[in-house]
């Protein structure tokens, strides 16, 4: 089994917001259940998804401004970035068949951006944009 990376405040910008393709971190704190719940689906989500998505956890009480930063009211917050973007969230313990989902459809909608485009940047070939 794939261990999840440690993410902290010092490594964020280079594991998370410089990394090569999809990043999934799991914000977490050892006093939450459902992050205990959840933990093993994360650690899951790394071996099957090994090659294909970064997966790291972060500890809310240890790293608090980079939780800050993000927004992160409720955990385990789930975060999915690409090219130092956050693509999508789920919050909550969620079993493997819907995080899955969501790394599918994550991994799929960085793939059709490519490694030149940044979430959020769509091509501009001088079309309108529906």
């Amino acid at each position: 089994m794939v261990t999840p990376a440690t993410i902290t405040t010092s490594n964020f910008e280079h594991e998370v917001l410089q990394a090569p393709g999809p990043v999934l971190i799991d914000f977490w704190a050892p006093w939450c259940g459902p992050c205990r719940l959840v933990g093993p689906v994360v650690e899951a989500i790394a071996t099957q998804y090994t090659g294909r998505l970064t997966v790291g956890k972060l500890n809310v009480d240890e790293h608090p401004t980079v939780a800050q930063r993000y927004g992160i009211t409720s955990i385990p917050a789930l975060v999915f970035f690409h090219d130092g973007q956050v693509m999508e969230t789920v919050v909550g313990a969620v079993p493997m068949s819907v995080l899955a989902a969501h790394v599918d459809d994550v991994l799929r909608r960085t793939s059709a951006l490519g490694p030149a485009h940044r979430v959020g940047e769509g091509l501009h070939d001088g079309s309108a944009s529906v």
